[in-house]
């Protein structure tokens, strides 16, 4: 896998046979340490190996700074988080206003937002966490809206918490085994490997989010839908817990060259196993799943690519 690129200066406009120009395309992924960028990584070889005169920067992000810096013109593909992108095509905070250039790609994964509490902390539903102490992502993280939304919907808000520390998944896990936290949330796939790693050193509980408080933050968003972290996940868990789902997905500028995303897309579904080695719920992915509504417009290029693919 490369782990670096070349930035040209003189940017292609098109991508087409006998083109003599390239095209670099700025990729915006997560944090270091999280699964988008090595996954980002795995798309930069396959676009820069199967599509010719496109080269990709790999920069590094989180659910809603990714499709901001689309909009603005920043990045012109991205990972995003279903549900965060709904809200800017909406309009809806963290977003200040519609985006109106930023399109679907491609669904991967389902993600998974969890509610981690210590098992001797005292929770045992959402309802629970009004007088503990709480470990989130920094803002900008799709996981960090989330917990927001939670509270709002159980009827709580970060400042009636005792304390809220705003971190990285290591910093939360670290501030856990020391008891410094009480509970952690997070968006991610299963299992974590930040929850794993607090589970070898503390007992867990995953924390159940109830139908009734999932219906009043469908309220807030549309896009959340029920999703079981299966029991035997994590140690300990010997249920099925109920959580809150959404997916994980690629967006790119409207305004991108429709062959361009054409041809990149291609290329990923070309070479999926690439990206199943990275995560493993992408093992299986079809153009049908790829290709599936979730709320946000389809790029021209990729509505051709799901056409020729019987998807659309």
């Amino acid at each position: 896998m490369k782990t670096s690129v070349c930035v040209l200066t003189a940017v292609g406009i098109a991508l087409g046979a006998g083109s003599a120009s390239a095209e670099t395309i700025r990729l915006m992924t997560g944090p270091q340490g999280g699964s988008w960028y090595p996954l980002g990584g795995a798309i930069q070889n396959i676009v820069e190996n199967g599509v010719d005169g496109v080269t990709v920067q790999v920069l590094p992000g989180a659910g809603i700074a990714n499709v901001k810096a689309v909009q603005a013109g920043k990045a012109q593909l991205g990972f995003a988080n279903s549900v965060s992108t709904v809200d800017a095509i909406n309009g809806n905070p963290p977003f200040d206003e519609k985006a109106d250039d930023v399109c679907n790609v491609a669904t991967l994964y389902p993600q998974y937002f969890q509610v981690i509490a210590l098992a001797d902390s005292g929770i045992e539903t959402p309802a629970d966490l009004g007088d503990k102490a709480a470990a989130v992502q920094p803002k900008g993280n799709t996981g960090e809206a989330i917990t927001q939304h939670l509270l709002t919907a159980e009827g709580l808000s970060y400042e009636q918490l005792p304390r809220v520390n705003h971190g990285s998944y290591s910093d939360a896990v670290s501030l856990m085994k020391d008891g410094n936290a009480d509970f952690f949330t997070l968006g991610t796939t299963v299992p974590s490997g930040a929850v794993m790693d607090l589970a070898s050193a503390r007992d867990i509980k995953v924390v159940p989010i109830p139908d009734e408080l999932l219906a009043k933050m469908q309220e807030l968003n549309a896009g959340y839908k029920r999703i079981m972290i299966k029991a035997g996940s994590y140690p300990g868990q010997d249920e099925d817990v109920p959580t809150i789902g959404y997916a994980t997905h690629i967006i790119a500028s409207c305004s991108l060259d429709p062959d361009v995303v054409y041809n990149v897309l291609t290329a990923i579904n070309d070479n999926i196993g690439d990206l199943t080695a990275i995560a493993k719920a992408i093992e299986g992915s079809t153009p049908t799943e790829m290709g599936r509504d979730i709320g946000v417009p389809m790029h021209e290029g990729a509505k051709r690519f799901y056409s020729e693919h019987g998807a659309s």
